[in-house]
């Protein structure tokens, strides 16, 4: 005798809806995983941005406010040659430090994929209890 999808019973129904369950589970785990890799690999790129955005900050503020100041002090007072040099470059620090920023609180670290997924699921095995009860 043949063992149809018809004449199968309630038990072998839900043992394999459970197992088909158990499947589905493991690979939404899987793909969270993926995607929170993902996610975390872009949100220290743009830590790395803020990083190097500090370290050329760094060393323009050494190299731009000493040649800058030194050849301002020819025209100005030395001490207000500095402070023009420093606010300058002071400015381009903060315009690096924020570009990391903004991309960084753009950065959504919510799983989005695996909830549409998750979701997805739901309504599958809703889908197949409802099938099996019939």
């Amino acid at each position: 005798m043949t063992n149809t999808t018809s004449e199968r019973s309630l038990g072998e129904l839900f043992s394999d809806l459970s197992k088909d369950t158990g499947t589905l589970v493991r690979k939404e785990v899987q793909l969270a995983k993926t995607e929170m890799s993902e996610k975390l690999t872009e949100v220290g790129k743009n830590v790395g941005f803020l990083v190097i955005g500090g370290a050329i900050a760094y060393a323009s503020l050494l190299f731009v406010l000493a040649a800058l100041a030194v050849g301002l002090a020819g025209i100005m007072t030395p001490w207000l040659a500095v402070l023009i040099v420093g606010l300058i470059v002071g400015l381009v620090a903060f315009a690096l430090v924020q570009k990391g920023l903004s991309a960084l609180r753009q950065t959504s670290l919510v799983p989005q994929k695996t909830i549409e997924t998750l979701k997805e699921d739901k309504e599958w095995i809703q889908q197949q209890v409802q099938q099996q009860t019939k």
